[in-house]
């Protein structure tokens, strides 16, 4: 059975996909049914683009004619549709969040990259991953940053290997959750070339052992579909009523007008649209193409820029 207009379809890839193994996770904890899209590790997207209006990180997440883009937007979708019972609640579950993806994660490249020669970096990934960040991919320089990305990533892992020294099974305590998923994607990226934890790490037992719980709690039910089918379910879909928007925003920015979204660190192509909703921490564009029809790209607002179109 194919994916249709009420399936959850996750277009990602495998391998060295830091941020689509964090929305696995979310998955797996959740225990949900979905279809993994493989999408190119590099530019073009051609099963992509259209969708996000040219947005080009993954993941991105589907449902119909409705995409999610950047994990948050994708995590607080999951939990709205389907809440965790228990936890730790979305303002920490999102703090311990940000200080993985904007903080530790870029720490955790040079740990990769820098000088491994387990790992081979062929020239069209390296070219794409500069015009991506706007930064020469350098690994004698990861290389040279490797102590000082070690110091501080052993700073803030520490106090979660503190944390798990109490005997508690997850980071909140018995039942897992989105601060789980952050915190266990950065290892295993760190630790991948190296089969588990990376070496430099493997002192802090607790999260050893804390990371092989989360492993276990697999991806949820994972089913197969292709970019013809997912660009075909969006266009036989309609887009569903967006999101509540915020009765007086800070931008001034008016329901109906053109903006452009963008990511305020790195792959910043801007998706252009109709602005139809403005919450707090949401902002949805309304866009068409030919190959989807019409569609809802929901970013969300930590970490983008909203500007007139």
């Amino acid at each position: 059975m194919s994916a249709g207009p009420t399936d959850i379809i996750l277009h990602q890839y495998d391998g060295f996909a830091p941020f689509s193994a964090k929305t696995r996770v979310m998955l797996g904890i959740k225990q949900l049914t979905w279809y993994s899209c493989a999408q190119p590790v590099i530019m073009p997207k051609p099963h992509l683009i259209p969708l996000t209006g040219g947005y080009r990180k993954i993941p991105v997440m589907q449902i119909g004619a409705d995409i999610w883009c950047d994990t948050r937007a994708i995590l607080h979708e999951l939990e709205r549709r389907h809440p965790t019972k228990g936890g730790i609640g979305q303002g920490i579950s999102d703090a311990v969040s940000v200080l993985c993806d904007r903080v530790l994660f870029g720490l955790s490249v040079p740990l990769v990259f820098g000088g491994n020669t387990a790992i081979q970096i062929d020239e069209a990934f390296a070219k794409d991953r500069e015009a991506m960040s706007g930064a020469p991919f350098d690994p004698a320089a990861m290389a040279a940053a490797g102590p000082y990305a070690e110091s501080v990533m052993r700073a803030h892992l520490s106090a979660f290997n503190n944390d798990l020294a109490d005997g508690r099974k997850f980071l909140a305590g018995d039942t897992p959750t989105q601060a789980d998923a952050s915190v266990f994607y950065l290892l295993q990226f760190a630790g991948a070339a190296h089969g588990g934890m990376h070496p430099k790490l493997a002192d802090l037992t607790n999260l050893v052992a804390w990371s092989q719980r989360v492993n276990a709690i697999g991806a949820g039910n994972r089913k197969d579909t292709d970019g013809e089918q997912a660009l075909a379910v969006a266009k036989a879909a309609t887009p569903a009523t967006p999101p509540p928007s915020l009765g007086n925003d800070p931008l001034g920015l008016k329901l109906g007008s053109r903006v452009s979204v963008a990511a305020d660190d790195y792959g910043k192509d801007p998706c252009v649209g109709e602005l139809v909703s403005l919450g707090a921490d949401t902002v949805t564009v309304r866009r068409s193409a030919p190959e989807v029809g019409e569609v809802n790209v929901h970013f969300p607002r930590v970490g983008f820029t909203i500007t007139p179109a």
